[in-house]
C-alpha cells in the first residue's frame, strides 16, 4: 500500500464469510466503486491492535468501518466515533491483541507518525459468530439505508 499524506485511507473491517461481521468489508467495496478517486486507498483488514498501525500510518485521513455490538443497539444503527470517544468495535478491539487506543498511544511513543484524523463508522449488527455470506434478515431490511447513511458520511468527509 502507497501512500503520502494527501490520500485517504477507507478502511473495511470485518469477516464477510461471518454474517454481519462482514458489513464493513462488504460497504468499502461498494465505496470504492462509488468513489474511484486517485487520492482514495480503499483496503480491508480482518483484525485491528497493533497490525492496524501499519496500515493507517501514512495517510492524512482514515476512516475505517466496522460491526459493534452493544448491550441494547438498534441493529442497523450508524454511529460516527473519533478516537478520543471512541466505543470498541468488534475489530478495533481484540481479546488477542492490544486495542485501538492502546495502539495509538503506543505508535506515539515510538514516534511514528499517525494522523489526528481518524474516523470510525460503526454499524450495530445482530449476528458475528455463524458461518454465513448472507446478513442477518435484520441487517439485510435495512441494508439500503446502512449504505446510504455511510456513503454521506463518507461523501462529506471525502469532499472536505
Amino acid at each position: 500500500m502507497q501512500a503520502d499524506k494527501s490520500n485517504i485511507l477507507i478502511l473495511g473491517m470485518g469477516n464477510d464469510i461471518l454474517t454481519d461481521d462482514g458489513i464493513g468489508i462488504k460497504i468499502t467495496k461498494v465505496l470504492e466503486k462509488k468513489f474511484p478517486y486517485p487520492n482514495i486507498v480503499y483496503d480491508t483488514l480482518s483484525l485491528g491492535g497493533l497490525e492496524i498501525i501499519e496500515y493507517i500510518k501514512d495517510f492524512k485521513t482514515v476512516i475505517i468501518i466496522d460491526a459493534i455490538k452493544t448491550l441494547n443497539g438498534i441493529p442497523g444503527t450508524v454511529y460516527q466515533f473519533v478516537p478520543e470517544d471512541f466505543k470498541e468495535t468488534l475489530h478495533l478491539s481484540n481479546i488477542h491483541d492490544i486495542s485501538f487506543l492502546t495502539s495509538l498511544k503506543l505508535a506515539k511513543e515510538l514516534n511514528i507518525e499517525i494522523t489526528k484524523d481518524i474516523r470510525i463508522i460503526a454499524v450495530e449488527i445482530v449476528e458475528d459468530m455463524v458461518f454465513s455470506d448472507d446478513f442477518t434478515p435484520q441487517i439485510q431490511e435495512k441494508y439500503p439505508e446502512i449504505l446510504e447513511e455511510v456513503t454521506g458520511i463518507v461523501k462529506e468527509i471525502i469532499e472536505q
